[in-house]
């Protein structure tokens, strides 16, 4: 898994884009802003931000590059996004362009005569289209900048938007808060710039990104969480943006510590966490036919993970069975080779089972360095960690008619990145078998109660992020094996369907 990679372009790509431009609703001219981007006050990449106008059209244009490092390797990530919008902020088409080590997503909108958006997706080279309704009250770069202008600037005033990200096609919810005027240091000096706080809510908490604006409303400064680790972009000159950048290594920040050490033997038994999440009114792990979830109160929670019991978990929705862009289980290739693997097996728990044994020997080279592929980059390209499993196994599934699912979670580990006895992150599949999901895990090679199930996906990547900075506030308090006993608490039923 990728540590908190996804979350962090998603943040910083909502965050900075809206705030280019004048502090009224008049046309604002060209402008670009160059940032430095920091981790715990090492420099990790920069961001680039362009402004343009034509007449009554507008385009504002985000690059965002960062590199960090995992287990020594280098894991460069770039994402680029562009809004293109009249100057009323009326969405025209939109851009995106992510680029997670020699991995490549592209994400093109262009608005049509009927006034929906006609939705271009290419991944690994293979691209696919779909019509797409414009979100009711989403909006671009110019619509937010818009809506800053005309709210005003009292401290203690609060205002929403909804904003629509172009990588991941998803519309989040934001809060705005004006703080006040402060003293801000930069790396060009001193500035008086207005601190803003912005609130991105998810289905897993929210996502805190303090901003800080100069007298044209351009963001100077922001910061947020990422990983436990405070995460700085700070405005300066292109040199500054530019300089070389410094090691830092994101996959220590993403264990979780366990309690006790976790053998073999009694990792095949039913365990039962109890699991801690400070400031949380919502579960940090979701409920599935394997595992049941119990809220205690006070962010604290009980898991009870071994077997497998129907209708805990929602059954099959029609995405489950779907190709899309990232498990393309509609190609010739892979269907051909999922029939053949397959080939003789008398029901679908022998079919995933012959599956997964493919799947764990065909990717041969386990590695760290690989952004994030699809199905069809991973057939073509037998390499990569834990994700290229999971993308591959569930397409294959789907490809021969079972429904199949991304699990995004943790699971335990003697010794990892030069720590003993953690939890670290990790994907595997969810298959619907005899009436209920079932786990196969391709990369380990065998699934067990160390797997703590976090949320499920169709294999996009900004789906499969979504959760990565809850690693951060996770603590796991005790585990002990489950006895058969009446269940503290009340039983918080989150169903762990595909798309949570």
């Amino acid at each position: 898994m990728r540590n908190g990679i996804a979350p962090l372009l998603l943040a910083l790509t909502l965050c900075l884009a809206p705030w280019i431009g004048a502090r009224a609703s008049t046309p604002v001219p060209d402008d670009s802003t160059w940032m430095t981007v920091l981790l715990d006050g090492r420099k990790i990449g920069y961001v680039h931000v362009e402004y343009q106008r034509d007449g009554d059209i507008v385009t504002t244009t985000q690059t965002l590059s960062i590199d960090l490092h995992r287990n020594g390797k280098d894991l460069p990530m770039s994402n680029m996004t562009r809004s293109v919008e009249n100057s009323s902020g009326q969405p025209l088409a939109f851009a995106a362009r992510t680029t997670l080590s020699a991995m490549d997503s592209t994400t093109s909108g262009e608005r049509q005569p009927d006034g929906r958006f006609m939705v271009t997706t290419t991944v690994g080279g293979v691209s696919r289209q779909q019509s797409m309704d414009w979100p009711s009250g989403a909006l671009l770069s110019e619509g937010q900048r818009l809506v800053f202008a005309r709210t005003g600037i009292r401290p203690g005033q609060l205002y929403e938007m909804r904003m629509f990200d172009p990588a991941s096609l998803q519309v989040e919810l934001a809060s705005m808060q004006v703080v006040g005027v402060e003293q801000v240091t930069l790396p060009g000096g001193t500035a008086m710039l207005e601190h803003q706080r912005q609130v991105i809510r998810s289905s897993h908490g929210p996502q805190i990104v303090d901003l800080w604006l100069d007298e044209r409303g351009r963001t100077r400064k922001g910061v947020l969480n990422v990983l436990g680790r405070e995460m700085e972009m700070l405005a300066c000159d292109r040199a500054c943006a530019l300089a070389p950048e410094q090691h830092v290594d994101m996959l220590r920040e993403a264990m979780v510590v366990s309690p006790r050490p976790l053998t073999a033997p009694l990792r095949g038994t039913p365990l039962r966490y109890r699991i801690k999440q400070p400031e949380s009114y919502s579960p940090p792990v979701i409920v599935t036919d394997e595992q049941q979830v119990s809220n205690l109160g006070h962010g604290q929670w009980l898991v009870d993970i071994g077997g497998a019991e129907a209708n805990r978990a929602r059954p099959p929705q029609p995405e489950d069975s779907r190709p899309n862009a990232w498990l393309q289980s509609d190609a010739p290739t892979l269907r051909r080779l999922a029939a053949q693997v397959v080939e003789g097996a008398p029901d679908n728990l022998q079919r995933m089972e012959r599956l997964r044994r493919f799947v764990s020997g065909y990717i041969t080279p386990h590695g760290l360095d690989v952004g994030y592929a699809s199905a069809l980059e991973v057939l073509s390209h037998p390499y990569g960690d834990c994700t290229e499993y999971a993308v591959l196994l569930a397409a294959m599934a789907r490809a021969v008619g079972i429904p199949a699912r991304v699990v995004t979670g943790i699971v335990y580990s003697d010794r990892y990145g030069g720590k003993s006895q953690v939890f670290v992150p990790h994907a595997w599949v969810q298959a619907w078998i005899d009436g209920h999901w079932r786990s196969f895990d391709a990369a380990l090679r065998r699934f067990d109660s160390s797997h703590i199930a976090m949320d499920t996906g169709d294999g996009d990547p900004w789906r499969f992020f979504n959760v990565t900075n809850l690693f951060s506030r996770l603590q796991i308090e005790d585990i002990s094996p489950l006895q058969p006993a009446p269940r503290p608490g009340n039983r918080h039923a989150r169903p762990g369907t595909g798309g949570l």
